[in-house]
């Protein structure tokens, strides 16, 4: 379950202190125009180490494009993407190796296989993600092309919603040894109505299933969401006129396949798991034990997770285009 996708299908690799990380793209139609300074500017927005909101650890994250591209466009073959990992302290880490941090994978990996790589958390780090972004970065290219552009924006962090108020609790919960977290909003503009596919393959569901597989999200709404629940069918159902709808609750999809109003997203992102404060945990052994997770991390993963889930629209986005154009010969 390392893949996503079925026709614009991309596989991420790497650990968060191993050598590099990345993102095999199989699927990206020829002849798209493509560099490496296309793809960097997404992954700078979601870069280590340039605000003292986010973690400390310094990485240049510069892309490398290794196959799928020649004189500037895609070839149609597998675009391989590389970034290096080039400032890990995996020696903040050691203790870590027989302890489980109380929010992380540590303990449901190793159950499952028996092994884990305590460095960063290995592949459940979020430093996985940037194989996520640069995919994206790609799929926004082609979708850009046609129309779709795709923003995303910050509602609110530990319930504040001003700019200013949530520099300041990102601070406060920094300075505490805490962490916050928040909701996102990822909105996909000029999307064409028919795209998704009917009971399982439903757009509303696979956007469900891609930002869930976001490692820090923890709820996911589509439209008014949550909200829709205490209305009435009268006050929720987007009415039609000649010139299309009058109102976009149902967050420009509905039965499963857009409508060609603007997709709206929103998801919850639960507080970073590492903090500097002590918490009660146990080790591999089953003894209980009081742990201090020491090394570098976002005081709220907010900010940077917002390049991760616009990838995460657009990766499912061009999926479906893709995929609708089988049925328009």
């Amino acid at each position: 379950m390392n893949s996503l996708g079925r026709n614009f299908r991309i596989t991420t690799f790497g650990e968060s202190h191993g050598a590099v990380v990345g993102v095999i793209i199989d699927g990206c139609p020829a002849g798209t125009k493509l560099a490496e300074q296309d793809i960097q500017p997404f992954l700078e927005r979601r870069r280590p180490g340039t605000s003292p909101l986010s973690s400390p650890r310094q990485e240049r994250d510069r892309v490398e494009i290794l196959s799928g591209v020649f004189e500037g466009k895609t070839t149609g073959a597998p675009i391989a993407l590389i970034i290096r990992n080039e400032n890990q302290q995996s020696k903040d880490y050691e203790d870590l190796r027989e302890k489980f941090r109380p929010g992380h994978a540590d303990f449901t990996y190793q159950e499952k296989y028996g092994i884990r790589d305590h460095r960063g958390g290995g592949r459940s780090s979020g430093r996985e993600t940037i194989g996520r972004v640069a995919a994206g970065a790609v799929a926004l290219k082609y979708l850009s092309a046609r129309g779709i552009t795709i923003r995303g924006k910050i509602l609110a962090v530990h319930g504040k919603t001003s700019a200013a108020e949530i520099e300041q609790e990102i601070l406060r919960a920094k300075e505490a040894g805490d962490s916050a977290g928040g909701i996102v909003e990822i909105v996909a503009l000029g999307c064409p109505s028919g795209l998704g596919d009917p009971v399982f393959g439903k757009l509303d569901a696979q956007l469900a299933g891609a930002m869930m597989g976001i490692g820090a999200v923890k709820g996911v709404e589509i439209g008014d969401g949550f909200a829709a629940a205490g209305k009435f069918g009268s006050e929720n159902n987007d009415q039609m006129t000649k010139d299309g709808f009058s109102s976009n609750h149902a967050g420009g999809i509905l039965g499963g396949i857009s409508t060609g109003q603007d997709i709206i997203v929103r998801i919850a992102v639960k507080p970073t798991p590492s903090i500097a404060r002590t918490q009660q945990t146990r080790d591999i052994h089953g003894n209980e034990t009081e742990i201090v997770v020491k090394g570098r991390h976002d005081p709220c993963i907010v900010p940077r997770i917002l390049p991760v889930a616009e990838a995460m629209l657009a990766l499912v986005l061009v999926d479906c285009v893709l995929e609708q154009a089988k049925y328009h010969i």
